[in-house]
């Protein structure tokens, strides 16, 4: 393996050591910078987005020992600043008053999926039950992460005791397939199959004004076209989203300090009511709802949230390792691929006698598989820039009841 020959030759386990955060972080840029040249300058590239390719390259380059898979670039660097910080500026494009009158289908969709998600949990376990170890707590972890997120995996764990040896080799499992699955979410917009099936608004908007600008360039170049943008702008954006920040863990910090970790209930509001995300989201939305003029008048936060996003989601692709889940953890990858293939399935069938938009339901059920910044992301990085707000709205509902199911599954499931 190339990482024992790099331990060999440098005494470490990739080219790239984990602590050479400088080397790692020009590695990201550069891999994103890629990533977003190919989507404005190639159709195919654009088609497939600029996010999943950057979220491509994070595969290979991991897999064959370039980049390590841990860092604390990934975690404490991008993971606890840049997403955090872009997440308000993308909110900037988000009005409340718009958003509660376009985001009814999708949370339908939401919901039909998160009972996808359920079903196909069960389902997995009575398939392989005999074969995976605290399969039960495991069913209900993946649950609680395929309603909600790394919140309610992390609660989840805690509460039905799953061996750490068990959470390291799941979530390897639900990063590679998280990173399949957004490629094929992404793969289905393009296919003519799903559009001759679905209404689909969104997509048509984006290659409506991407025509109207220029015939010879990608659907991303168009839409990310040259905008005037002052260094006063670049200050306030960055000074708005810290300050939202800052106020949102000082809020979340409060309620977590004053809700007791008593019981189930009060476990679940205090897991939703700390949650920085949470506040990050709802003063942004209020910002974005009652300062619309002011807001209109600031240049540049959709590029700069972007593209801290576009960081975001290689990072994703990071940590998952396909020789680990070939050689050690095959079985976890395929209960895992049993309950997205299910949330897909749900979501799909149940938008389509719903009549609802292709687009709602890709964002639908990537809320529930990847949570918020995934959801956001993939509607940034497809143009669907009315779909931001609701898509954090899916996600962040799915941290209330993401618990709930987790704790009825591991319940009956017997963890």
């Amino acid at each position: 393996m190339l990482s024992g020959i790099f331990m060999d030759m440098f005494g470490r386990p990739s080219l790239i050591a984990a602590d050479d955060v400088w080397g790692l972080l020009t590695v990201l840029c550069i891999s994103v910078a890629a990533a977003i040249w190919l989507e404005q300058r190639y159709n195919w590239a654009s088609k497939l987005s600029g996010a999943i390719i950057a979220l491509l390259f994070a595969l290979v380059l991991s897999n064959t020992a370039i980049l390590p898979i841990n860092s604390e670039l990934y975690d404490e660097i991008i993971w606890g600043y840049a997403v955090p910080i872009g997440i308000p500026m993308l909110l900037l494009q988000c009005n409340l008053k718009k958003i509660w009158r376009e985001a009814g289908q999708m949370l339908a969709i939401f919901l039909i999926g998160a009972v996808g998600t359920v079903a196909g949990a069960l389902l997995g376990f009575f398939l392989l039950k005999g074969s995976i170890p605290e399969l039960a707590g495991i069913a209900a972890m993946m649950t609680g992460s395929y309603i909600g997120g790394g919140v309610n995996f992390t609660a989840m764990a805690d509460q039905f005791t799953v061996s750490q040896s068990m959470i390291g080799a799941t979530t390897v499992a639900d990063n590679l397939l998280m990173a399949i699955y957004f490629f094929v979410l992404i793969l289905f917009a393009g296919m003519r199959f799903f559009r001759s099936h679905f209404t689909h608004p969104h997509i048509e908007e984006v290659e409506r004004n991407s025509a109207a600008r220029d015939s010879a360039q990608t659907q991303a170049a168009a839409f990310w076209g040259r905008k005037e943008i002052s260094l006063k702008d670049i200050a306030i954006n960055l000074a708005y989203a810290a300050l939202v920040v800052w106020v949102s863990r000082l809020v979340g910090g409060i309620f977590a300090a004053m809700i007791p970790d008593t019981n189930t209930v009060t476990h679940v509001l205090n897991t939703f009511l700390g949650s920085q995300y949470v506040w990050i989201t709802t003063f942004s939305m209020l910002v974005a709802t009652f300062g619309e003029k002011k807001v209109e008048n600031l240049k540049g936060s959709q590029e700069i949230g972007t593209y801290l996003i576009y960081l975001f989601l290689f990072v994703i692709g990071v940590p998952a390792s396909i020789v680990e889940i070939i050689t050690e953890t095959p079985l976890l990858f395929v209960f895992t691929a049993i309950m997205v293939f299910v949330n897909m399935v749900f979501c799909f069938v149940g938008g389509k006698l719903i009549h609802a938009d292709l687009e709602d339901i890709i964002i639908a059920s990537n809320a529930n598989i990847g949570g918020p910044p995934t959801a956001a992301g993939m509607a940034i990085s497809q143009g669907w820039s009315k779909l931001v707000g609701p898509a954090l709205l899916m996600g962040v509902l799915g941290y209330v009841i993401g618990n709930y199911a987790g704790t009825l599954v591991g319940a009956f499931l017997g963890a």
